[in-house]
């Protein structure tokens, strides 16, 4: 029992001063270690970017007036369709009689006793449907529409209702109500899409001056003149609007980095937008700004309805991306040309030789040597223990004084 205690009051001691030792260790060369994890990194930039649209005004200049969209922000229109009308000069004092007469319409319809027809059960079920729909959606466009729907359902089922009923009364209402529908539908004048595509009321009078096709008149003193701010966003326009091309777009950027010096037409790489979408893009034009930089113009076929509320947006170029064995740029060292990283194990520091495959400004994406790799650079394996390689959670050194 004694010798048992001897044990392990020596052991206690052993632990203690290792324990003494390595703080003395830490203390006369203190470390900061990483644990090797798998990710990605890029090389990107942040510029301002203009957006550039295929995109053409309607409207009928001999009409005049406010509108009434007849179509939600941002949805695809075909050819020949109507897209808004013009508001007549007494249309306010017209829709107020139609609300007059519905309020008479439905007071008088709930003094009636008669059982309603399969018809008007069918419609009212049609009404809770869409109403539910309206509490759903947020839309303010769609919620315009579905309250037409709703007025539509309403009148028909008046309609019904008063052909059923004795009432002179009601149906004398119902003709009225009749007559100012056609008044105001007769004497609008609808406007009608001449091409399909996405409709957007948000007209910023720059459809005529940011043009798709050649862009060779693009340079920084025209943008600059355009005196636009990021992220603003453009507002409804109440007189006109217009159809957008919903499979391309264009972003203008100026950067002075060299990845943009040396990029070429025709080049692929990833825009990433406000939204924090990453689409795919291609430069389609380049043009040397001197001291300011390289222009740029990319196109994307992603995403183009997300950005039909602005002109000007902060974007992301990401000229490339990898993903794998992550660690920081810290942690690499050079033997002549051969890079290594130290990997600390149970307080044992290990040299372990990799390759740099992509570097950004922080961090690199690594990959082991193979044995045959490291024999044919001259390495001997037997000193290399066997080739150590890294692996994911292990610890390595990025920091040494």
């Amino acid at each position: 029992m004694k010798n048992k205690t001897k044990v392990i009051i020596v052991i206690s001691c052993i632990f203690f001063l290792y324990c003494i030792f390595l703080f003395i260790k830490l203390l006369a060369n203190p470390t900061d270690t990483f644990i090797v994890e798998k990710g990605k990194i890029y090389k990107e930039e942040s510029q301002e970017g203009y957006i550039i649209r295929d995109e053409q005004i309607i409207e009928n200049d001999e009409a005049g007036g406010k509108i009434v969209q007849l179509k939600a922000e941002g949805k695809k229109v075909a050819n020949g369709e109507a897209i808004y009308r013009y508001t007549l000069e007494n249309e306010n004092e017209i829709n107020n009689k139609i609300e007059e007469l519905d309020m008479q319409i439905e007071e008088a319809l709930k003094k009636e006793n008669k059982l309603f027809s399969t018809d008007t059960k069918l419609l009212e079920t049609q009404l809770e449907e869409k109403l539910e729909d309206v509490y759903e959606n947020t839309e303010i466009q769609e919620i315009e529409q579905y309250k037409k729907e709703i007025n539509n359902s309403l009148t028909k089922k008046a309609k019904i209702s008063g052909n059923m009923a004795d009432s002179a009364f009601i149906k004398q209402l119902i003709e009225q109500r009749s007559e100012l529908e056609k008044q105001l539908n007769s004497n609008s004048k609808y406007v009608y899409s001449n091409k399909s595509g996405i409709i957007s009321y948000k007209v910023d009078n720059l459809e005529d001056t940011l043009v798709t096709g050649d862009f060779g008149y693009i340079n920084k003193d025209f943008l600059d003149s355009l005196k636009l701010k990021s992220g603003q966003m453009i507002a409804s326009n109440s007189q006109k609007a217009k159809i957008i091309n919903n499979f391309k777009c264009y972003i203008a950027c100026i950067s002075k980095t060299d990845e943009a010096k040396k990029s070429e037409i025709g080049s692929r790489l990833k825009l990433r937008l406000p939204n924090t979408s990453e689409v795919p893009a291609t430069i389609v034009h380049k043009s040397d700004q001197g001291n300011n930089g390289t222009l740029l113009v990319f196109e994307i076929e992603q995403e183009v309805e997300s950005l039909i509320n602005y002109r000007k947006i902060n974007v992301d170029i990401i000229w490339w991306s990898d993903s794998g064995i992550k660690v920081p740029n810290s942690a690499i060292q050079y033997e002549g040309k051969f890079a290594f990283v130290v990997r600390n194990r149970a307080g044992y520091d290990e040299k372990i030789y990799v390759k740099v495959l992509r570097q950004n400004d922080n961090y690199s994406i690594v990959e082991n040597y193979s044995t045959t790799e490291l024999e044919e650079s001259g390495f001997d394996i037997t000193e290399l223990d066997n080739k150590k390689s890294i692996s994911l959670y292990d610890e390595i050194v990025i920091k040494k004084k």
